[in-house]
């Protein structure tokens, strides 16, 4: 398999978000809803990973789901929740946008563009991303190549915009004991082939709360550059992906034991108060 990679060094390219440098020496946890529900949801849900030692936050303005039955994300309505929650705690977010007139809307309240699994390889949306000023993080689409990914990839540099994060999130495979399956090897393989930063999303990857931890922890010591965690207060009373969601006291024992795993490996987490809003 030839795959056209950008590397220029051995080095791995350092994304910068929110005043966290992904892709340097220390791993980043971005942690938050899937959803954004509500203002009280969110706040809560932020406050909780902050204390715990999270460094950016996730949470879906407009959720691409997989049934149109399902809740859609609160859409603009959500723009001044968010702008709030970040204000008041200091932090940054992370979001999908699903559509090319989401961006511009959105531009304000981002500080990263997410491209979901489904939209990897919407390219128009990739291009358009490639001509803007933010990072954007790109989600392996689940049942792509890596050689598709990577590719994805350099539709957003080719367009000018060289701030791009992998991630990997899990594959469909012929198993169905788990949501997908996670691939370690896209981890390995993405960070000896490009010099993009790469992260893991365990979330989505197995789909199952009490598995969420253990494949964080496999993800730092593959060398993922960082994680993108689903967290909630009440995760049976979440709107989308309650399965996976982790409780904040789940979040706050994973951030423990993940310390140390990364203290083992000598790749120490970013010190929250690095944040440089």
């Amino acid at each position: 398999m030839e795959i056209q990679t950008m590397q220029t060094s051995p080095s791995t390219q350092i994304v910068n978000v929110g005043g966290f440098d992904i892709g340097g020496p220390e791993f980043t946890v971005i942690a938050g809803p899937c959803s954004i529900e509500s203002h009280a949801q969110f706040l809560e849900t932020a406050s909780g990973v902050k204390a715990s030692g999270a460094h950016l936050l996730r949470g879906g303005i407009w959720k691409m789901r997989t049934s149109p039955t399902a809740f859609q994300g609160l859409g603009n309505s959500a723009f001044d929740m968010v702008k709030d929650v970040c204000k008041q705690l200091n932090m940054s977010l992370v979001s999908e946008v699903t559509d090319i007139r989401q961006i511009a809307e959105v531009y304000d309240v981002v500080e990263c563009f997410q491209v979901g699994s489904r939209s990897m390889q919407n390219y128009e949306l990739l291009k358009e991303l490639g001509r803007q000023k933010k990072p954007v993080l790109l989600k392996r689409g689940l049942a792509a190549y890596i050689e598709e990914w990577i590719k994805a990839s350099e539709y957003v540099v080719k367009a000018g915009n060289n701030n791009v994060i992998l991630c990997e999130r899990g594959i469909r495979t012929f198993e169905t004991a788990t949501r997908n399956t996670l691939d370690l090897n896209a981890v390995a393989f993405a960070k000896k082939n490009t010099h993009l930063p790469v992260i893991v999303d365990p979330s989505h990857a197995v789909g199952i709360r009490a598995l969420v931890p253990d494949l964080a922890y496999a993800a730092a010591a593959v060398g993922a550059d960082g994680i993108i965690v689903e967290v909630h207060p009440r995760p049976s009373e979440a709107l989308s992906d309650g399965m996976q969601a982790l409780t904040l006291q789940d979040f706050e024992t994973m951030m423990r034991k993940l310390d140390k795993i990364l203290t083992a490996i000598d790749r120490p987490l970013h010190k929250v108060t690095a944040h440089a809003h």
